[in-house]
């Protein structure tokens, strides 16, 4: 019986130093330059294409800024609201306009607007890697924020063959 405890015992510890082990360290893929580069111009030249003068900022998986392209007349207020929006989805790995629509109908989400950094305006669209969320691109100026969205959800299509 006492073997089988201090076997058992063994197992436990063993167990707990290799999750221990498992927690040091970790990999994950994130947005390189080029790749944000591409997405933000393909973002611009598809909304400029409609019309619509935009900027498109797209954030790595943390937030931070990794390109930025604002199309000629684009108003100044675009470089903040396509940042806050970049921002917003990549933090809350969701679209901007879903999360919209949630605290517009789920009083329980309607705080989300008081998040520092968040705005929920539609045009934020999450860059993914499988299931994996490595950034995102937020729009702003088109006509409304599903213009954004469409727009950014282009850009994001036209480079789809290197989110592998």
């Amino acid at each position: 019986m006492q073997s089988t405890l201090v076997k058992a015992a063994a197992l436990t510890l063993s167990l707990i130093a290799t999750a221990a082990s498992a927690e040091g360290v970790r990999t994950e893929k994130n947005m390189s330059l080029d790749l944000a580069t591409q997405i933000a111009a393909q973002t611009v030249a598809t909304c400029t294409a409609n019309g619509y003068a935009v900027t498109a900022t797209v954030v790595d998986r943390a937030g931070t800024v990794r390109a930025l392209h604002r199309a000629d007349n684009a108003g100044p207020h675009t470089l903040e609201a396509s940042r806050l929006k970049a921002y917003t989805s990549a933090s809350a790995k969701n679209t901007t306009l879903a999360m919209m629509e949630g605290a517009q109908k789920n009083p329980a989400a309607a705080n989300l607007v008081n998040i520092p950094g968040y705005l929920l305006l539609g045009g934020g669209v999450p860059v993914k890697v499988g299931n994996e969320v490595i950034g995102a691109v937020g729009v702003g100026g088109a006509p409304g924020g599903h213009l954004d969205e469409q727009c950014a959800v282009a850009g994001i299509a036209k480079v789809q063959d290197l989110l592998k």
